[in-house]
């Protein structure tokens, strides 16, 4: 049994990963407690594709240690059913188990094989040990699957009797790509994470940037989704703060080059005292943090939220104020103006009823869209732009 010494370094954490391309991350956070024997059987939606493939276990929030004894990645069916023929057991320093310490995170080795673009990717995992805070990712917008007992070598899906909505454990995938792929990280919120898009196909907006990477004449094709619902800049509450996860969550993916930062919104309407310079210099700090690892930074200008409970119109002058030193300090090596592409031309403050998703802050699925494409996919490659 393979066990994963701790490790309280970023880079050195970001050393031991893969030297491939993140083809799917999300961002873990504290969950409740882990329960012994369960198995998780996890669907996930890939960008790249690539041959290779790795995941990443977490237990970044757990409080003691977390023993996985069967871990198995295949492809979808239907459901919790699998491919046949497509699930196959993945191991860990050449063990079929590993145990990751509290505050951990452990990459699996190579699986060989193709694993194609967009393509609907089940990680079945079981611990025998869990207990405690379980680390994952709650607003999946993706039906998952869970049941007692080891069932991961199954490809039935007959044992998996109790769907989930959240991942579990598992926080990112990667895969081997030619020379000078690499990837984008979108560092945000809710919006981000994709609420109030369609749940079960894939339309928040970094699913939509992923298809048009996909399909155009561009080096970055990988895209990491690390949003967080209720995520703040600064504050650490709901979730580690944007500037408190950026390590763990952006910086140690394999193949991120460039990190698009789109949060703000929720320090801006908690009315937590918080100014635009405050928002600010937290910007300013995760910029420089993002240039010293070598990477580039897009800013994104804050959404218009009026009609949301919070809005007034001291909220309103923080934003403003923010969004103009996003469009025009020079701090970020490019810049999407998601307000401009999001605002009624009638009410600037509010959202287009067409792209509100009904509660005036996150867009539907025509929003996430018209926000995708609104990124101009050049600025997105680190080679190319600064």
């Amino acid at each position: 049994m393979l066990t994963v010494v701790a490790c309280q370094s970023p880079t050195a954490e970001a050393t031991a990963g893969p030297s491939g391309v993140v083809t799917w991350a999300a961002s873990a956070d504290r969950m409740g407690d882990g329960i012994a024997g369960r198995s998780y059987r996890l669907v996930v939606h890939t960008s790249v594709g690539g041959t290779d493939l790795r995941i990443r276990l977490s237990n970044a929030f757990g409080d003691r240690p977390i023993t996985f004894d069967s871990v198995y990645a295949g492809i979808q069916q239907e459901g919790a059913e699998l491919r046949p023929g497509s699930n196959r057991r993945l191991a860990f320093g050449g063990e079929r188990t590993v145990t990751v310490p509290a505050g951990s995170t452990v990459w699996s080795d190579p699986l060989p094989g193709r694993l194609p673009a967009a393509t609907d990717l089940v990680v079945s995992l079981h611990s025998p040990d869990a207990g405690g805070p379980a680390s994952g990712h709650w607003m999946a917008l993706q039906q998952s699957y869970a049941t007692q007992g080891d069932h991961t070598a199954e490809e039935s899906g007959a044992a998996w009797t109790v769907p989930t909505g959240s991942w579990f454990y598992l926080d990112a995938v990667s895969v081997h790509v030619p020379a000078g792929t690499g990837a984008v990280a979108a560092l945000g919120d809710s919006i981000t994470d994709g609420w109030q898009s369609t749940t079960d196909l894939n339309r928040r907006w970094p699913d939509y940037l992923a298809r048009r990477l996909q399909r155009a004449d561009t080096a970055v094709k990988g895209v990491a989704n690390e949003g967080i619902a209720g995520n703040k800049v600064l504050a650490d509450n709901p979730a580690q703060s944007a500037l408190n996860r950026l390590e763990r969550d952006v910086l140690s993916q394999p193949g991120v080059g460039t990190v698009f930062l789109f949060q703000g919104v929720n320090d801006i309407k908690a009315h937590t005292g918080v100014t635009a310079e405050d928002l600010i210099d937290g910007y300013r700090e995760i910029v420089e943090r993002v240039h010293t690892a070598g990477k580039c930074v897009v800013g994104a200008t804050v959404g218009p939220f009026k009609g949301w409970h919070e809005w007034d119109p001291a909220a309103e002058a923080v934003r403003q104020e923010v969004n103009a030193f996003i469009r025009t300090s020079g701090a970020f090596d490019a810049v999407t103006d998601f307000d401009r592409i999001l605002r009624s031309p009638y009410d600037p403050a509010r959202m287009l009823p067409a792209l509100d998703g009904g509660d005036h802050i996150h867009p539907n699925d025509k929003g996430m869209q018209a926000m995708a494409d609104a990124v101009d996919l050049t600025a997105l490659d680190c080679d190319t732009i600064g």
